[in-house]
């Protein structure tokens, strides 16, 4: 099973980067996960793409996804909401033929805050919605506290971990059976 995880954040050791990181390393052997970032990708601006067409790194990005059997999408929360670089990066993947219809995709995100990007997975959920996704509707992950469950870019918290795994097995059986 082919998956692509996107992390919604640009900073090296984002704990959202490193929370895919973790799911990369706990998932099941059939599961293969490549993690990429939204570096590259440029601000949607129609008038360019009217000019010069779609990025090839978008083009990229869009192959990778129509490629996968399933996504995961890791989110920051800015502001109450998803991040700007999240946004834009669906906004492009969406032109030129939405790889995301009738995908298969799980969501999770991980904060230094109380709620765990609850809220920025609420919007998250809303955008994928208008892109014709199908989200995964639980179990959920909301990681609040990240920076005391994360050490040296490595998982540390036992607990967050058993929350993973259980979500990977639902995640698996979302993608292989489509209910």
């Amino acid at each position: 099973m082919k998956i692509l995880a996107i992390t919604g954040a640009l900073r090296k050791e984002s704990y959202n980067t490193q929370l895919l990181r973790a799911v990369k390393e706990m998932a099941p052997e059939d599961m293969e996960i490549e993690i990429v970032t939204l570096h590259g990708i440029p601000l949607y601006d129609a008038d360019e793409e009217d000019k010069h067409g779609v990025p090839q790194s978008v083009k990229a990005l869009q192959d990778k996804v129509r490629q996968a059997d399933g996504i995961i999408i890791a989110t920051p929360e800015y502001n109450f909401s998803v991040p700007g670089v999240l946004k834009n990066g669906t906004d492009w993947l969406s032109r030129s033929g939405n790889p995301f219809k009738w995908k298969r995709v799980g969501v999770m995100g991980a904060s230094q805050g109380p709620v765990g990007t609850a809220r920025s997975q609420y919007h998250l959920r809303q955008n994928l919605n208008g892109l014709e996704a199908i989200t995964m509707p639980k179990p959920e992950i909301f990681v609040a506290s990240a920076d005391t469950k994360f050490a040296n870019g490595k998982l540390m918290d036992e607990a967050t971990r058993k929350v993973i795994a259980t979500w990977l097995n639902a995640f698996k059986n979302w993608v292989a059976k489509k209910p």
